[in-house]
């Protein structure tokens, strides 16, 4: 028997908002534990929360960027439940009425166009930290009790680990280019939650599902899909029942354990938060957000192949991210190669970023300087193989091109006397390939163009050698 794999996915966000959900805490990330709280966010007795406008602003963003629709009237929920790292036992959320629903995301999955939907997306707190590595047990870190969240549930249309990872990046890529998160996965700034099910390939009746939790990066992500998938099948066919359950992932070891029989929405005893007013979208509101949204990702890739003539993979990959699509951007600006600008920022600066274990934000050089030095490669001031040797330089000590190429003499050697003074020497130490070339072989002119590299240390320009070297042969044949 044949199985299909269902998939449908919960991406929690945090915004990146200053201030936290209900509260004026501040949310930024790495201060010492339980230094960021409050009575709101610690729910003390007889507080009152009052909702960040910029949460709001910063999830309509979000929906419009996902193709959603707005709702004019939601309202905050309390979801009930045993909340071990949230004080007040309860998370303040969304339930019937989120703040945008019905979005779609075009993913291309090997050539072909597929539409991922947007059941909703709601706003809610975050829950704190529970650390396990303590000698004196388990601790909590209640620091992000109360950031913002956006939770963006879909409709169960992946068929692939490959589906959820590209969809994960899409959607990872569309938040940040509109600001309202920097999706750090390795600080909790995004984190998914995957449903997966199995049935027989051409049902259309969903299995039971399974739910693996907190997936912090795309290569976690797509590691759970296939295990859960291979011991879902392995169950079925020893004729064993699925249980809908929440399961942990471990990444260290690549397995999941159950944690929990999985609850459906009654379980929570969701119930209108009495502590918070609906929230009120005016249709002139959405429309300034939405006037002053960004170029999305697709949008910039589109314009990208139009504009500057870019094949589709090379649109792709420079778009991916805002950062690298804004260097590109200001390295065109001042010098109209986008081509050998894209070759460059796509070859051999990420080796250099996985080397340095650097993002693209914050590396040492800027797109001018990148610029001084493809001008130095173009106009045979230094050969290919130095300009790389700079870009290193260049990410470790961030000078100018035009600085290091003088202070290590890598410029090359154009000078035709002293060039054919050396290829002189060179011909006439090797007679061996100067007659090979005269029965017909052009392998020894490769030969002896490496020669010359190798006396000049790679200075040598090599179309200015080149055509020294078959001047200096066809002398010496006469």
């Amino acid at each position: 028997m044949e199985y299909e794999i269902v998939i449908g996915m919960e991406i929690h966000v945090e915004l990146g908002t200053q201030t936290k959900i209900f509260c004026a805490c501040p949310t930024e990330f790495g201060a010492e534990e339980n230094t960021h709280t409050c009575p709101v966010c610690l729910g003390m007795p007889g507080v009152l929360p009052v909702l960040n406008e910029k949460v709001v602003e910063y999830a309509t963003r979000t929906g419009l960027a996902l193709n959603c629709e707005i709702a004019h009237y939601s309202k905050m929920d309390r979801k009930n439940y045993f909340y071990p790292d949230l004080p007040k036992a309860y998370q303040t959320s969304q339930f019937d009425l989120p703040i945008c629903t019905g979005g779609v995301v075009e993913i291309d999955v090997d050539g072909v166009t597929k539409e991922i939907g947007i059941t909703r997306i709601h706003i809610e707190e975050d829950a704190g930290k529970l650390l396990h590595e303590s000698s004196e047990g388990t601790l909590v870190d209640v620091n992000r009790c109360g950031v913002p969240l956006v939770e963006i549930v879909t409709e169960p249309d992946m068929r692939s680990a490959e589906e959820a990872k590209i969809f994960a990046e899409k959607v990872r890529n569309i938040l940040e280019y509109t600001g309202v998160s920097d999706c750090k996965m390795q600080e909790g700034s995004m984190r998914f939650d995957v449903n997966l099910s199995m049935r027989e390939k051409g049902s259309l009746v969903l299995g039971t599902r399974t739910e693996m939790k907190n997936l912090n990066s795309f290569r976690a992500l797509v590691r759970a899909v296939h295990y859960e998938s291979k011991r879902q099948i392995l169950e079925l066919k020893k004729g064993h029942r699925i249980i809908q359950e929440t399961r942990k992932w471990d990444d260290t070891k690549g397995t999941s354990s159950a944690l929990r029989s999985k609850e459906e929405a009654h379980d929570y005893r969701y119930f209108p938060e009495p502590d918070l007013v609906p929230i009120i979208i005016e249709e002139d509101y959405i429309a300034k957000i939405k006037a002053n949204l960004p170029e999305l990702p697709e949008a910039k890739k589109r314009r990208y192949i139009k504009e500057y003539k870019l094949p589709e993979y090379d649109a792709g990959v420079l778009t991916a991210t805002g950062i690298l699509a804004t260097f590109f951007e200001d390295a065109v600006a001042v010098y109209n190669e986008p081509k050998q600008i894209s070759n460059w920022l796509m070859v051999e600066i990420p080796p250099l970023l996985k080397e340095k274990e650097l993002a693209m934000e914050n590396i040492s050089i800027t797109p001018v300087q990148l610029v001084e030095l493809l001008k130095l490669v173009k106009n045979n001031t230094i050969s290919g193989t130095s300009g790389k040797e700079v870009l290193k330089v260049m990410f470790d000590t961030g000078k100018n091109p035009g600085d290091i190429v003088k202070e290590q003499g890598l410029a090359q050697m154009s000078d035709t006397v002293e060039l054919e003074a050396i290829i002189e020497k060179i011909v006439a130490a090797n007679p061996k390939s100067v007659e090979d070339i005269g029965s017909g072989s052009d392998k020894a002119y490769g030969f002896l163009t490496g020669q010359v590299m190798k006396a000049t240390k790679g200075q040598a320009n090599p179309q200015v050698a080149n055509e020294i070297i078959r001047a200096v042969v066809a002398k010496h044949l006469g």
